[in-house]
């Protein structure tokens, strides 16, 4: 997945689900590799960590 694609995915579910987004990527990233798709685990773990970073934006 590009960057682009990732931010895109990283805000999206950040918008719909606000601070519990990064544990739902997380969740969706160990199920991945639970069911053998390191690609798509490594996927979430990118957005997971742009999650991470927007929240970390909107604190002050």
């Amino acid at each position: 997945m590009q960057t682009a694609d990732v931010i895109r995915h990283a805000r999206a579910l950040y918008d719909a689900h606000g601070d519990k987004a990064e544990a739902e990527a997380a969740q969706k990233a160990v199920a991945a590799r639970d069911a053998g798709d390191a690609r798509q685990a490594e996927t979430w773990d990118k957005i997971r960590r742009h999650i991470k970073e927007l929240r970390g934006a909107k604190q002050t």
